[in-house]
């Protein structure tokens, strides 16, 4: 599987626009590239069965996020707070990613 670039980095806010939780939006917190997947925070929620451990003596069933295809999630626009497509614009010499909609700067 090739390995293609992300339109989302950890700590962008997005919003889920299909799937069982079309609407909802949260936080990145962690991307994987290599499978073109982001784990978004309350997004996607499981049942994890967990054996019990040292740090967990108890066990038990454990509610954690799994994580969506990329293509499924667009970043919110600072401005407007609607989902927006990622442009680049060089400002100072820097590549720095903005909102199609608002201009606004995304990092």
């Amino acid at each position: 599987m090739s390995q293609r670039k992300l339109h989302v980095k950890t700590g962008d806010n997005v919003k889920v626009i299909s799937g069982k939780d079309k609407g909802k939006e949260g936080k990145v917190l962690e991307a994987y590239p290599s499978s073109e997947r982001v784990l978004v925070e309350g997004v996607n929620m499981v049942k994890k069965h967990a054996k019990p451990t040292q740090a967990n003596p108890q066990g038990g069933i454990l509610n954690q996020e799994a994580p969506v295809h990329v293509s499924n999630v667009m970043p919110i626009d600072p401005k407007t707070s609607e989902p927006t497509r990622v442009g680049f614009k060089e400002e100072n010499g820097k590549k720095v990613r903005i909102a199609k909609k608002s201009g606004e700067a995304l990092d």
